[in-house]
């Protein structure tokens, strides 16, 4: 059995969401910073578990574009310049399936690291 796509996706800018909204009615909404920890990206997730990289400081991480990649994923552009992970049907079902062991498991390994959710400092962007 495939994973259904959502029939609509909506980015609640106020409240730094993705809201996900499938056939069947159900709707589930994610934190963008969620999004960012989980980026399914190699640059995140490395290429194998011990290759990973804890993203630390994107408390307040917002997205710039949501773009549909085919009809299996979308490629999501966050504002901290982060655009490389694909998120497919079936790893976005993942995330909200798994959503409180996930974001449990990232808030222990940013303690551990002595790491925060904030940002270190003012980001500068380059116009």
């Amino acid at each position: 059995m495939t994973t259904p796509a959502p029939s609509k996706i909506h980015y609640r800018k106020k409240a730094r969401e993705l809201e996900l909204t499938y056939s069947d009615g159900q709707t589930h909404c994610l934190p963008v910073e969620y999004l960012r920890v989980y980026s399914p990206s190699a640059e995140v997730r490395g290429h194998n578990p011990s290759q990973a990289v804890l993203q630390v400081g994107k408390q307040h991480v917002g997205l710039q574009n949501i773009e549909p990649v085919g009809r299996y994923a979308v490629k999501l552009h966050f504002d901290d310049g982060h655009d490389s992970g694909l998120y497919s049907w079936e790893y976005l079902h993942d995330l909200i399936e798994n959503r409180d062991a996930y974001w449990a498991d990232y808030l222990r390994r940013l303690e551990e690291a002595g790491a925060s959710r904030e940002p270190l400092g003012i980001e500068i962007k380059q116009l």
